[in-house]
């Protein structure tokens, strides 16, 4: 194989192809093709980056987020989350931005890669007070778990005033009245 019809290219940080080139033309191709799947993989990798329109349901998946009262970093600090997976209320858009509500009801502005599509709830109620995680949907189904106020988890499965709360594992129906992070939005 002649030199000029091999060309060398890295994917990765030290590893290295040899690619036969037939044509310019299907090289560009070829190129194009892997740059356009490139950029589906890394649109489709993170979810709150999706182009969804406001308003609807997001949560916080980094150990450490911070809301800003403007769309950049150069705007000042309001508040520093710690609590992953704590679910919050996409209220509008800006380039890479999100303005976003949190469950006491501030708002600000969240960097979408803080963000996670994945749908989260907390549970409501007085301090100390726990809510009933049920067997089934229905307010006389079995107790099978109890959840404190604060208490984070996904949840599926909402319609007919419950949803399904998995707390690490531990699955069951609350009420909907009892948490925050699954009313319909629009």
């Amino acid at each position: 194989m002649a030199l000029d019809e091999r060309l060398s290219f890295s994917l990765w940080p030290g590893e290295w192809g040899i690619v036969k080139v037939k044509s310019m033309r299907n090289l560009d191709f070829k190129i194009l093709f892997f740059f356009g799947l490139l950029a589906s993989a890394v649109m489709m990798s993170s979810p709150a980056m999706a182009q969804q329109e406001p308003p609807y349901w997001a949560s916080i998946d980094e150990p450490e987020a911070r809301m800003r009262t403007g769309p950049s970093t150069e705007y000042p600090t309001m508040w520093i989350y710690k609590r992953e997976r704590l679910p919050i209320k996409i209220l509008a858009r800006y380039k890479a931005w999100r303005k976003v509500e949190d469950p006491d009801g501030a708002q600000g502005w969240m960097h979408a890669r803080l963000l996670s599509a994945s749908r989260t709830a907390i549970v409501l109620g007085e301090k100390g007070q726990a809510q009933s995680l049920r067997s089934n949907p229905q307010r006389d189904a079995k107790v099978i778990w109890r959840v404190e106020t604060g208490v984070v988890g996904k949840i599926t499965q909402c319609e007919n005033g419950w949803c399904l709360l998995d707390v690490t594992g531990r699955r069951g129906y609350i009420n909907q009245d009892a948490i925050w992070g699954d009313e319909p939005l629009k």
